[in-house]
C-alpha cells in the first residue's frame, strides 16, 4: 500500500483483507530486510572466528541465540505487516525504530561471541520488541471485540517475555543456555495464545513472497561472504589451486539451494494458522542453515590456507552439515507437499545424506557436496518432466 499526499499521515491501524489482490512487499519491507542482513553478517563473521579457533560448540550456541533474536523480530514484523500495514507516518516511524534496534543488536554481536556479553544484543532486541508492542496497542485502539483482545494479548505477551530475557544478563554464564531455551519457547507460544480466538488476516501470497525474499537475501549474503573469503585467500596466500574447488563447490551449493527453495509455489499450502505457524517457525532452521553455509565456506577457505586451527574434516563439516540441514528442512516444510511418488519424495533426503558423506572426502568435500546438490536439482527436474510427459500422454489417449 502506498501513501498519497492527499491522505492523512495518521490513520486507524485496521486489518487488511486476506484475499486482497496484487499484494506484494512494500519498499519499507524491503529496506527492513536489507538492514537485518547487517546483523546476519555480523553473526556469520563471529561464527567463522569461533569455529576457526576450535570453539565450534560455543560458537554454534551463541550463533543460535543471536540468530533467534534476529529471526524472531523479523518474523513478527513480517506477519504483523501482512495483516496490518497501513503505511501511515507513525507506522513508518515505528518500523524505522525497529530497524534501529537490529543495528544496535548487530553492533553487540562481536562482544556477545568474544566476551559473552549480551547487553547490547538484548538492548537491540528489546528496542525492536517494544516497537512491535506499540503497533499492537495501535491495533487494539483501532478495533473492538475479539480482535481487540487478540491485539492486547500480543502486546502484553511480548512485554512479559522482555522481562524474562533479562536473565541473559542477570544470571551466571552457565545458565544462559537454559534461559535462552525457556524464553525462546515462551516467545513462540505468544502468537498461538494471542490468536486462539481471532486469527490475524495475514496474506498467504504476501507471506510466501516475504519469506522467499529473505531467503534470497540470506543466500546473497552467503555468496558475498564466500567471495570475500576466496579473494582474501588468493590475495594473501596465492592459493588458487587449493581454493578453486571450494569456490566452485560453494557456488554450486548456493545455486542449488536457491533452485530447490523456489521450485514450488508454497503460498497455496498456507491456508490456516496451524499450517502457517509450523511453516513460519520452521524457517528458523532454513535461515540459520543458509547463513551458516556461508560461514562454513569461509572456514573452509581459512583452513585451506592454513589460517584456521582445525582439521580438514572439521572444515568440511562446517559446509556439509548446514547444507544437509537446509535440504532436509526445505523438504519437510514445503517440497514434500508437491512431490508425487516415492522417487520424487526421496530426492532431497537422499541428497542430504550424500552431502553428509561428502564430509569425509578431504580437500574435495565441498566440491563433491556441490556436485551432489546440483545432481539433486537435475534429478528432481527430470522426474518432474517425465511425470508431466506421462500425464500429457494419458490425456491424449483419453481424448
Amino acid at each position: 500500500m502506498t501513501s498519497s499526499p492527499t491522505r492523512s499521515p495518521l490513520r486507524r491501524l485496521t486489518a487488511r483483507g486476506r484475499d486482497e489482490p496484487h499484494r506484494v512487499a512494500s519498499p519499507l519491507e524491503l529496506f527492513f530486510d536489507l538492514c537485518f542482513v547487517v546483523a546476519i553478517a555480523q553473526a556469520g563473521v563471529a561464527l567463522v572466528h569461533a569455529i576457526a579457533e576450535g570453539h565450534a560448540g560455543e560458537g554454534i550456541l551463541n550463533y543460535a541465540m543471536v540468530f533467534f533474536a534476529i529471526w524472531w523480530a523479523w518474523m513478527n514484523f513480517t506477519w504483523f505487516a501482512s495483516a496490518y500495514d497501513n503505511d501511515d507516518a507513525l507506522y513508518r516511524v515505528v518500523t524505522l525504530v525497529q530497524i534501529a534496534g537490529v543495528l544496535v543488536l548487530a553492533a553487540g554481536v562481536p562482544r556477545a561471541f568474544e566476551d559473552h556479553e549480551f547487553l547490547a544484543v538484548l538492548l537491540g532486541y528489546v528496542i525492536m520488541r517494544m516497537a512491535l508492542i506499540t503497533q499492537w496497542l495501535r491495533v487494539a485502539r483501532s478495533s473492538e471485540g475479539a480482535e481487540r483482545t487478540m491485539a492486547l494479548r500480543y502486546a502484553f505477551g511480548v512485554l512479559l517475555c522482555q522481562v524474562g530475557w533479562l536473565g541473559l544478563v542477570a544470571l551466571p554464564e552457565g545458565g544462559r543456555a537454559w534461559v535462552f531455551l525457556v524464553m525462546a519457547v515462551l516467545e513462540m507460544c505468544v502468537p498461538p495464545f494471542a490468536e486462539r480466538d481471532h486469527p490475524t488476516s495475514w496474506h498467504p501470497h504476501h507471506i510466501a513472497e516475504r519469506y522467499g525474499l529473505f531467503t534470497i537475501i540470506v543466500l546473497g549474503e552467503t555468496i558475498a561472504a564466500a567471495t570475500v573469503a576466496v579473494k582474501s585467500g588468493i590475495d594473501e596466500n596465492d592459493a588458487l589451486d587449493e581454493l578453486l574447488p571450494i569456490a566452485i563447490g560453494g557456488l554450486l551449493i548456493i545455486f542449488a539451494a536457491w533452485w530447490i527453495y523456489f521450485v514450488v509455489p508454497i503460498h497455496g499450502h498456507l491456508r490456516s494458522n496451524k499450517q502457517a505457524f509450523l511453516w513460519g517457525y520452521g524457517h528458523y532452521l532454513v535461515f540459520t542453515s543458509a547463513a551458516a553455509i556461508g560461514a562454513g565456506l569461509e572456514v573452509a577457505v581459512e583452513q585451506a590456507v592454513g589460517k584456521a586451527h582445525i582439521s580438514t574434516l572439521a572444515a568440511s563439516a562446517a559446509v556439509t552439515l548446514p547444507t544437509a540441514l537446509y535440504l532436509l528442512t526445505v523438504w519437510v516444510l514445503h517440497s514434500r507437499y508437491f512431490k508425487v511418488g516415492i522417487a520424487q519424495q526421496l530426492v532431497l533426503p537422499v541428497t542430504a545424506l550424500l552431502v553428509i558423506c561428502c564430509t569425509f572426502l578431504g580437500d574435495w568435500a565441498v566440491l563433491a557436496a556441490g556436485i551432489v546438490a546440483t545432481l539433486a536439482v537435475v534429478t528432481g527436474t527430470t522426474l518432474t518432466a517425465r511425470m508431466a510427459a506421462r500425464e500429457r500422454g494419458e490425456q491424449v489417449r483419453v481424448a
